[in-house]
């Protein structure tokens, strides 16, 4: 089993990059692989509940990052520098997850076997 860690950078809307690590992440989760996640910069603001992406023509996929226990994606991580930047409470976000240093975020990438960034 691969241990698959996947970087979300990007905004979730005005590009499918988003979604599309999302999608990756169910999709190697399926097929037994170790999956761990980590937004960072404008990634972040994936975790914003309450998002109305349908008013500027955007499909709602925010809501599919709660399936992740479904999947046994237990090991989910945001970057306290970027939660900082955006001034997001964990407490007030979308989904569980745990929030990490950069330098406690540049370990977890040392663990993985494969990183992919979105």
């Amino acid at each position: 089993m691969k241990k698959i860690t996947i970087i979300f950078r990007h905004a979730p809307h005005g590009s499918a990059k988003s979604r599309e690590g999302l999608d990756f992440a169910l999709l190697s989760a399926s097929f037994e692989q170790e999956v761990s996640l980590i937004f960072a910069d404008e990634g972040v603001l994936n975790l914003i509940p309450q998002q109305a992406p349908e008013i500027i023509g955007a499909k709602d996929f925010l809501a599919a990052f709660k399936a992740l226990p479904l999947y046994d994606i237990e090991s989910v991580y945001a970057c306290q520098q970027s939660m900082d930047d955006y001034q997001l409470d964990e407490s007030a976000l979308a989904i569980p997850l745990d929030v990490k240093t950069p330098a406690e975020i540049g370990e977890l990438l040392t663990q993985a076997d494969e990183v992919f960034v979105y």
